[in-house]
């Protein structure tokens, strides 16, 4: 900022002359600056991870798996236990609140997993031109079963080390001969207090020893269970990790790779026919205006003014000033697309590049676009 000069009147009198005076900046701007910058970069963050996302099915699953789990997690610690009691249903309801909801998630893994869509279509299509690998199909199994399991042991584990589904179920089961306290009652009392185990607040075994070393005991058996079950998934999945690369990969690098073009080969296709009925129902509408001018004309609703040599001439059939798509635009009319679709699904084409040369021309590449003649391309549309 540029201050005025300032002279002293009389004689000897000096001025003083106009300075810059510097002033440092707002200190609000410089935070607001800041955090837009900060989220500027979280945003670049977000968006990389979801393309990362985008782009591997793997990671997608995994991903799922693990939101799955947690929710099992939120699930159990929110569920109210409530033991029936009675010698007849403490069984069922404890086996049943332990296996019923890991049931239910296990089928919701594989809801979600779109590679168990893609394993069953690829085990149940026509052999055509392309053989099936029952070796890909079970290495895609198995990694659907892998990532469905996942939920479901999470609650069972869950289940077992807190221990009351396991007391409710088993409550019955216990030998009385193991307890000294039962050993002045009739079998049909003790069969009456051991369904009253689960339920501590039951005036007919509220603050009783017995009750308090039958529960202790199916506790502990049911944790021990638990914890055996998690300490042999861990060995398992420690020594398939490590144990992997002492044996010959090649078996399992080619039904990786080709597990994986077979999810990726079934997303091009629907991407593909997602743009080429975009591109056939705009060439459609834009046809039916067109045809429509003859017709107007014939009515006598044609622009006044002008004369009918000077309107507007009729639409050449390239509409969209040529997208390159010859490929997509060859198929035109709905028994074309009947007869793509049904072959696609009955006689997949075989993966040999160089033994179809018209069909794998590089026209049809779907990285690769073919400029109409006449026509400049103008940009390329990525499937």
């Amino acid at each position: 900022m540029l201050t005025e000069a300032k002279c002293s009147p009389g004689p000897g009198a000096g001025c003083i002359w106009p300075v810059w005076e510097i002033h440092p900046p707002h200190p609000g701007k410089a935070a607001n600056r800041q955090r837009s910058t900060q989220a500027a970069a979280v945003m670049d963050r977000f968006r990389m991870l979801f393309q990362n996302l985008q782009s591997s099915s793997e990671s997608v699953m995994n991903g799922i798996c693990l939101l799955l789990a947690a929710v099992t997690v939120k699930m159990y610690s929110s569920f109210d236990f409530n033991c029936p009691c009675l010698a007849r249903y403490n069984a069922l309801y404890g086996l049943g609140l332990l296996l019923t909801p890991s049931l239910a998630l296990f089928l919701c893994g594989l809801l979600v997993n779109r590679q168990s869509v893609v394993m069953v279509e690829e085990w149940r299509r026509p052999a055509g031109h392309r053989k099936k690998d029952l070796g890909i199909i079970r290495y895609m199994c198995s990694s659907v079963l892998q990532r469905a399991l996942a939920a479901p042991m999470v609650w069972i584990l869950l289940a077992l080390l807190d221990g009351k589904c396991f007391v409710c179920a088993f409550s019955n089961s216990v030998d009385p001969e193991k307890f000294l306290d039962f050993a002045n009652m009739t079998p049909s009392q003790v069969q009456l207090f051991l369904a009253k185990v689960p339920c501590k607040e039951d005036e007919m075994v509220k603050d009783s020893p017995a009750r308090k070393a039958v529960s202790r005991y199916l506790r502990c058996l049911s944790q021990a269970i638990g914890w055996s079950i998690t300490l042999l998934l861990i060995v398992v999945a420690f020594l398939a990790r490590c144990l992997r690369p002492c044996f010959d990969q090649t078996v399992f690098l080619q039904r990786r790779y080709w597990s994986n073009y077979v999810d990726l080969e079934q997303k091009l296709f629907d991407e593909t026919c997602c743009e080429h009925a975009r591109d056939f129902a705009h060439r459609c509408v834009l046809h039916f205006f067109a045809s429509m001018q003859s017709e107007l004309r014939a009515l006598g609703l044609h622009r006044g003014g002008i004369p009918e040599s000077q309107e507007l001439p009729e639409p050449p059939e390239d509409l969209d000033g040529g997208s390159g798509k010859a490929h997509l635009r060859a198929i035109s009319s709905r028994e074309q697309v009947d007869h793509l679709l049904s072959t696609w699904y009955s006689s997949k084409p075989p993966l040999d590049l160089a033994a179809s040369p018209k069909l794998w021309r590089p026209g049809l590449n779907h990285r690769a676009s073919i400029a109409a003649p006449g026509t400049k391309l103008c940009h390329q549309v990525d499937v």
